[in-house]
């Protein structure tokens, strides 16, 4: 459907190549034995995933800073569960699972076997608004890093996705047009409304079961690409 009218991809990281969930679960699981933490690890993430995720769009939406981010999805979850813990703790959790996180390496099913596919067709860069150092270890120890050509981060443009001016900027860095380039992500809102305001072609991986919605195509898996490029 897309393959004779784009020449660049732009893929997101988090939740659509890397595979966020399983790697954050391993963190965890590592910081949780060095600090004693008396929790089941399926509760934990239970209500961390969700609140999580929420604390990520009020970071996108610039209502709060990083630094409120890394510290307060953490007390919320542990008040949440009713766990006692102690500010000092909770600091040293989130600086101990920014610091092992980017170590694991686990990416989403196919996600080499279409990265392979698309690279010698198109193109390929990302546009994430995760912390640049991270993502950039993130994809050195998953080994992708030398698949793509523009990465684009939100520290980098001083906005995140959805606010276009990250987009134009990877449109600009990349050097193409919007309506010859598409945009792969999981976040509805960031990722394919945000590229679509923009003029770019895009294709939603719904990794989080969200509803059926009229913003572009929608796949289920990244072998599903085949069938549009």
């Amino acid at each position: 459907m897309f393959r004779d009218l784009v020449s660049d991809v732009f893929f997101d990281l988090d939740h659509t190549l890397w595979d966020f969930e399983r790697n954050s679960a391993l963190t965890f699981t590592e910081i949780f034995k060095d600090s004693n933490i008396n929790l089941s690890l399926s509760d934990f993430l239970e209500v961390y995933i969700p609140i999580n995720l929420s604390y990520w769009k009020l970071y996108r939406e610039e209502r709060i800073t990083k630094n409120q981010l890394r510290y307060e999805r953490l007390k919320l979850s542990f008040d949440t569960l009713s766990y006692p813990i102690s500010d000092s703790l909770i600091h040293k959790l989130s600086e101990a699972y920014i610091l092992r996180l980017s170590s694991h390496n686990n990416l989403l099913p196919n996600t080499v076997e279409i990265l392979e596919y698309l690279r010698p067709k198109y193109k390929l860069h990302i546009i994430t608004n995760g912390f640049e150092e991270i993502q950039n270890k993130k994809m050195r120890n998953a080994n992708i890093m030398d698949y793509f050509d523009q990465i684009i981060n939100s520290e980098m443009a001083g906005v995140k996705k959805p606010n276009p001016i990250i987009f134009e900027l990877a449109l600009e860095k990349a050097q193409v047009l919007p309506n010859k380039a598409i945009m792969i992500g999981d976040s509805l809102e960031a990722d394919i409304i945000g590229a679509r305001a923009v003029g770019l072609h895009t294709l939603h991986l719904n990794a989080h079961n969200e509803p059926d919605h009229q913003h572009g195509k929608i796949i289920f898996d990244l072998r599903e690409i085949k069938n549009y490029l």
